[in-house]
């Protein structure tokens, strides 16, 4: 029986790019020979963008009311696909569909294909470039694997296995980033394709403070799938900070103890057991 791949555009005032990218994507996937569907979910715009979806044949369109986010899109769209592979892209023209048939060809051997943005046209504005990478390598270090693109917007999947994630996935930018990290923590095989990236048409939606976010959701997610990783780093930092307090005590106060210091150490000690007792839990609830 042949696959079904359905593809989930989630859209958020996309007027100038939408058209464009919706044929594109029904041009690749006709002549790969896919059998598929394409899912526009359009996430409470206020331009032209139901206008110009309006327009747009052979695709099922869903429209929000109001805007719910970025990953409430996705998630609407997910729920309605009918293909148990799931392809993602943006609508903004910032990534080219005629790369998609590149990930396609990976499915099967891997449970999920990411875009890798770093093909022969790969444009990044200079503020987002230290914030990216230092996401990347954040997320790489706690998952304890090589992470070369966190958040990609361009991505292949399989449906049931996102599934299993779904109270974890968010409604706003990190759905991406929770999908990364969920398939990566939980031991399913990730591939990473190099695609090209484009400056994207149009205003984005991404805010400098955003960046926090995503760097907390990241710890969130480790301490979900390896609490270790991140409890016994925030012991050994507390743990040193107790020694360092107890070396200035005793060598510039002239007092062999300090109540700071025991406060530390004690932390420290805290710390640590917490997460024993935390990767105590997931192991059991894995099992």
């Amino acid at each position: 029986m042949e696959e079904m791949i359905t593809a989930v555009v989630p859209v958020y005032n996309e007027e100038k790019a939408l058209a464009e990218t919706i044929e594109k994507l029904k041009t690749v996937l006709a002549e790969g020979g896919f059998k598929h569907e394409i899912i526009v979910v359009d996430d409470g715009s206020t331009d032209g963008t139901p206008d110009v979806l309006g327009k747009i044949d052979g695709i099922q369109a869903v429209t929000h009311p109001v805007n719910l986010g970025y990953g409430k899109a996705l998630k609407t769209g997910i729920s309605r696909a009918g293909g148990n592979w799931i392809i993602i892209i943006d609508a903004d023209g910032s990534y080219k569909a005629e790369d998609m048939p590149r990930l396609l060809e990976h499915r099967g051997k891997y449970d999920m294909v990411v875009g890798l943005r770093k093909g022969k046209r790969s444009y990044d504005s200079f503020p987002r470039r230290p914030a990216k990478w230092f996401l990347n390598r954040l997320a790489g270090y706690l998952a304890g694997r090589d992470i070369p693109d966190v958040n990609s917007g361009m991505r292949v999947f399989k449906k049931d296995l996102a599934l299993k994630f779904w109270h974890l996935f968010p409604d706003r930018f990190s759905f991406t980033t929770t999908l990364t990290m969920c398939f990566i923590g939980a031991g399913y095989s990730v591939k990473y394709v190099n695609i090209d990236y484009l400056k994207r048409i149009g205003k984005s939606k991404i805010a400098p403070f955003h960046f926090l976010q995503f760097v907390n959701l990241v710890i969130k997610l480790v301490v979900y799938f390896e609490p270790l990783k991140v409890f016994v780093p925030a012991s050994l930092v507390i743990f040193l900070f107790g020694i360092f307090f107890a070396l200035y005590s005793f060598l510039f106060l002239h007092r062999i103890m300090d109540v700071t210091v025991i406060l530390l150490l004690l932390s420290s000690l805290q710390v640590f057991f917490f997460g024993l007792l935390a990767e105590l839990i997931v192991k059991r609830s894995n099992r």
